[in-house]
């Protein structure tokens, strides 16, 4: 069946925006974060589109993740979570590369008699990896360690915090034998260039993302939500529309309700500041925003039931119009869309 919404997927975009930041990481491989099923427009669909351009380094959250990918065999998949009792027998079947987060994973890849790995530092952001400590108590003695990384905290900042992270990351690196470092994603990318090291790796700025001013103009849209039109209505001034009647109309006022809402991603704070487009043209969302339904203003437009309407999902805007970040308004996207 077709379902009354569409995700068009633009991968010559998703390419585009890997070859730039590809030029923007100078020397340095350019990896793709493509967890969170592809930040929620498909794991495999991006993979397969970076593979083909030349893509070598990939990166997921889990090992549910990597199995699922096991069909495209892709070169140099790591899992950034690391390495529980429960992922043993998978993560030696070479399905993918663990990232060691911690002296307890280590051990006990060490006791699996595990290969080469990736290693994971904490170098301010208290969220995964290891410390100066660990690596003072030799925890990392007799690994084979490809990439050694860590994770910038507020890239998308001009921070102190990121040359401070920088700082440390050289500073642990020193004692550490590994084949390659990194620490840039993408707002990292746009950092310049004493942040990309020998690999980097950009997850929100492939799908479109610019979590950063200096990726403005650079980086494509990728995602286009389009919801049909279940019903167009007349609403005499004066009339609601939407739960709570937030929104009045202030003179008649035709209206499109499209088959698109919260469930899908469509979040509540698009209540009212959202738009959606037809021919080029902006028509606004008015009412709230409801669990499977938004109205759209339509007034003297040739909009029918049955049509279609594309949804504004730039997301830099559509981020400062609903209030939530581009990450989330990625990988909310609904499993009701049919993805083309």
């Amino acid at each position: 069946m077709n379902a009354p919404l569409r995700l068009r997927r633009d991968a010559d975009a998703l390419v585009a925006n890997w070859r730039a930041l590809a030029r923007m990481s100078g020397r340095a491989a350019c990896g793709a974060a493509i967890k969170a099923d592809g930040y929620g427009l498909g794991a495999a669909w991006a993979a397969a589109a970076l593979a083909a351009a030349g893509c070598r380094d990939f990166f997921v959250a889990t090992w549910t993740e990597a199995v699922a990918l096991a069909p495209l065999g892709l070169p140099g998949l790591a899992v950034l979570h690391g390495v529980r009792d429960e992922d043993l027998d998978v993560a030696l079947s070479g399905a993918a590369t663990p990232v060691l987060n911690t002296a307890m994973q280590v051990a006990r890849w060490k006791a699996a008699g595990g290969g080469a790995c990736h290693v994971m530092l904490d170098t301010g952001m208290n969220r995964l990896g290891l410390g100066e400590g660990d690596l003072a108590s030799g925890v990392l003695d007799g690994l084979t360690i490809d990439v050694l990384m860590s994770h910038l905290a507020s890239a998308d900042e001009d921070s102190p915090k990121n040359s401070d992270q920088r700082g440390r990351f050289v500073a642990m690196a020193e004692g550490v034998a590994a084949s390659r470092l990194s620490l840039a994603n993408s707002a990292g990318i746009a950092l310049g260039a004493d942040y990309p090291f020998d690999l980097t790796r950009p997850g929100l700025a492939l799908y479109g993302g610019t979590p950063r001013p200096e990726l403005a103009g650079i980086i494509a849209q990728v995602a286009f939500p389009q919801a049909q039109v279940l019903q167009r209505r007349h609403v005499p001034a004066g009339e609601t529309v939407g739960y709570n009647a937030t929104w009045t109309a202030p003179a008649d006022t035709d209206v499109a309700i499209l088959n698109i809402g919260y469930a899908d991603g469509y979040w509540r704070g698009f209540s009212g500041r959202g738009q959606a487009f037809h021919d080029g043209e902006a028509l606004p969302v008015v009412g709230r925003v409801s669990m499977d339904l938004t109205a759209i203003d339509v007034t003297g437009r040739a909009i029918a039931e049955g049509d279609w309407l594309d949804i504004d999902y730039d997301l830099p805007r559509a981020a400062a119009a609903s209030g939530m970040s581009q990450y989330e308004l990625l990988t909310g996207l609904g499993g009701r869309f049919d993805r083309t």
